[in-house]
This record gives C-alpha cells, structure tokens and sequence, in this order.
C-alpha cells in the first residue's frame, strides 16, 4: 500500500508517493507557469491521474493548499492563485480519484503534521510550525490534534498585532507579516532607505523595486547598515510572536521554517534571547525552538500524513 501527497504553492506543484512506513518513494514536480483558476485544477487532476494510473497501491490522497482549506464544503481559498477564491478543489480531486479518499488541508496545517510525523516535531503533541515566507502563518498542534478554529482559519498569525498605534498598512495583510515576512523585509528595507539622509552601502546599486528578502541577508553578511538594521528589526518581532505563541498555547516545540528559515536560521539563539523577554518565563524555559528538519518538503509530508489519516493510520 502507498499513498499520494499533494503540495501545491503559488508557482509549482508537488506530488509524491509515500510508503506504509512514511519512506518517500517516488516525487515529481511541475510549474505552475501562469496557470489560474480551472487551468491549475486541470493540472493537479492530470498529475493525479498520471501517478494513480503509474501506481496501483495508491490507497489515498492527501493535498495540501496555500490558504484555507474549509473542511465542510471541501473548497479552498488561496489567494496567490488567481481564481481560487472559492474552489472546489476536494470534488474535483475525489473526482479523479473515484474510489480512492481524498482530504485537503492548509498549508500551515500540514507544515507541522509533516513535522510531526517525520521531522523536528516527531513525538509532540503540542507543537507550532511558524511558516516565514512571502506570508506567514503557524500551523498549531495541540493535544496531538491541528487547531482549526470554528472558520478553519485558525494559525493566521501574520496579522498578530505587534505594534502600536495601527497604521493603515496593516490592513491588506496584518502588522507582523508586513514587516516580519519575505515581503516585508524587502518592504522594511526600502522605508529605512527612503527615509535615510545619507546612505553608502550594497543597496546603492540595487533599484528599490526590485530588492528582496534575499538581498538584506547577503548584504547583512557584507555588514550593510541597512541590512543589519532590518534584521535587528526582524529579531524583534520574530521573538515577540514566538514569546506571544509560548505564552498562549505553552508548546514543546516551536519550529521555525519557510522560504525565510532557510537564511535566517542563524539567528534562532537571538530570537529565543528576544522571546525571553516577553514571554510566559516557566513555559519559555521549557519550549524548544528548532529550524524545520523536512524545509521546502514540509507542506508534501504534511499532505502524506492526511492521506494516511484517512486509512486510520498515523
């Protein structure tokens, strides 16, 4: 017997073959290149039927999608894809595969089922996976069970408030994810520069609208002023969410992972030093604060474990 995981983001699509035992077996991946609405969902049921037709043990589907997955109704919202804002992403899959189960979930939500099954959160049943990317969002593992909330909305965290008075930039996106995010740093970087008086430095000869996330830690490497003082920022906030996160639900762990953890796994010990600050100090001593084990196949383990979850086995 094996099972299929699903991992869609908003430019590629993941798939891959687990065994019994959670062995990764066989992973294939395909752009999205352009793709919207119908025309994405056209591509996962080629893929699927491709993979079912190839392996006959499939016995179930997982998918994990960048958004919310709303379990009553099986349609998704993910706003990086065109035309998803109400798709009907689990009949269409349960469609392809006939016979075979199908279930769909969040992406946040599968990062730490992923993690909790083959990665740093293996053995916990209260665990947060804090997902650093183009957004951010926490997948929240409590009592060995994903919280969901009564919406199944729950984990969105990039709208977590951390300063204050609001300003109106928060609004389309939330006050840590504007400024802690994949496109905040870049974001950040560009109000520190357009504010500076004089400036000398690596962003010099970079355009301002096309400096990324990327650009502020290899130029923080390079000891760019700039760059040092959004990272100092970022550590900030970075503690100040996972001290709000410790406080709140009182997790084992806590796994830091996303497009940003990748690069800023180095500063773990002085996100963990800035969360001492604020949080719960009992539950503070006794969290665990780790980079994710599995990276960019988080989300794909993740999908794995819903497949196997639909056959009763974890």
């Amino acid at each position: 017997m094996t099972v299929l995981g699903i991992d869609l983001g908003g430019t590629k699509l993941a798939l891959a073959v687990f065994s019994e035992d959670g062995s990764l077996v066989r992973e294939e991946t395909s752009m999205l290149a352009g793709r919207t609405g119908g025309e994405v969902g056209a591509l996962i049921a080629e893929q699927v039927t491709a993979f079912l037709n190839k392996d006959h043990e499939i016995s179930s589907i997982g998918a994990c999608v960048p958004g919310i997955s709303f379990h009553e109704t099986g349609r998704v919202w993910a706003p990086n894809i065109p035309g998803w804002d109400d798709y009907p992403l689990h009949d269409e899959l349960q469609q392809v595969a006939d016979r075979v189960p199908v279930s769909v979930d969040s992406d946040r939500a599968c990062y730490i089922l992923g993690e909790s099954w083959k990665g740093n959160a293996a053995g916990c049943r209260d665990a947060i996976y804090l997902a650093v990317g183009t957004g951010i969002g926490a997948g929240i593992l409590t009592d060995g069970k994903v919280l969901r909330g009564a919406h199944d909305i729950a984990g969105a965290v990039g709208w977590m408030a951390l300063e204050r008075p609001f300003d109106r930039k928060y609004v389309e996106c939330g006050c840590f994810e504007t400024q802690a995010s994949g496109e905040g740093i870049a974001k950040l970087a560009k109000e520190i520069l357009s504010s500076a008086k004089s400036y000398e430095g690596v962003f010099n000869n970079i355009p301002p609208k096309e400096i990324t996330a990327s650009d502020i830690f290899a130029a923080y490497e390079k000891g760019d002023s700039v760059a040092t003082e959004v990272v100092r920022q970022c550590i900030e906030l970075w503690g100040m969410a996972v001290a709000n996160l410790v406080s709140i639900f009182n997790p084992e762990k806590i796994i830091l992972g996303g497009g940003v953890f990748g690069a800023a796994v180095r500063f773990i010990p002085e996100i963990r030093d800035e969360a001492a600050k604020w949080a719960q100090p009992i539950s503070m001593k006794r969290v665990s604060i780790e980079p994710s084990a599995l990276g960019a196949r988080a989300g794909l383990y993740g999908a794995g474990l819903l497949a196997m979850q639909n056959l009763g086995s974890e």
